[in-house]
């Protein structure tokens, strides 16, 4: 596993933190592959805390659905399943529409100019088959209406849904057909908005939503 070399312990609170903050970003970026064992003595001992804050952390990330455990034999990343998606794509799709609605009237060219920029860097992630960085890209597209929405509690319900979807996310866009829909997605969802019309637009962005979860649903 690959844990950063032995370190100095750390306050038990801050260490707790630090432990959940690294074991999700290693999970969710697939720097942890899914099933492989977590041992919680060994990430203690590579980090340099106690095994009850690395228990803690393990705990937190099994709630959310990232870790797995059979109690008392074992504790692996949390396979990926495309019955996850189908509960929540959905609901991300819901509250983006929401989102967009709210932010639609408040967009600049400038903007607009960003999520074409955006789409570009898509296209050429898919390109270069770098699943991270089209996940990234395709995640500042549609961040850009939710973080112009004005509504603080719809962004952070959102975003830490979406924080769910990254692992399957990464997947989906190892598909390159996949992504190549969503360009074109991307597209319309940007001319709806140059032209003014915001209903097209919505309707553009729950197009994206429900395709994309038909193409992910096909190719597991």
């Amino acid at each position: 596993m690959p844990i950063p070399p032995t370190a100095p312990k750390r306050p038990r609170s801050l260490a707790r933190e630090d432990i959940y903050a690294q074991l999700s970003t290693w999970i969710i970026d697939g720097t942890l592959q899914p099933e492989e064992p977590l041992r919680d003595l060994e990430i203690a001992g590579r980090l340099g805390v106690s095994r009850t804050p690395v228990r803690e952390a393990l705990r937190r990330l099994e709630d959310e659905g990232l870790v797995k455990t059979a109690l008392n034999r074992w504790t692996r990343v949390a396979p990926l399943e495309v019955s996850q998606a189908a509960a929540l794509y959905p609901v991300v799709e819901a509250l983006e529409v929401l989102a967009l609605q709210l932010a639609a009237p408040t967009l600049t060219a400038v903007d607009l100019t960003h999520l074409d920029d955006l789409n570009t860097q898509l296209r050429r992630a898919l390109q270069d088959r770098d699943a991270g960085a089209a996940v990234e890209a395709d995640t500042a597209f549609h961040d850009l209406w939710i973080s112009k929405s004005g509504n603080p509690e719809l962004q952070q319900t959102l975003r830490a849904l979406k924080r769910k979807l990254r692992r399957i996310e990464r997947a989906y866009f190892d598909a390159a057909s996949a992504g190549q829909s969503s360009l074109a997605e991307h597209a319309a969802i940007i001319t709806a908005l140059e032209r003014g019309e915001i209903v097209g637009a919505l309707q553009a962005l729950r197009i994206n939503w429900q395709g994309s979860l038909e193409r992910l649903q096909r190719s597991g």
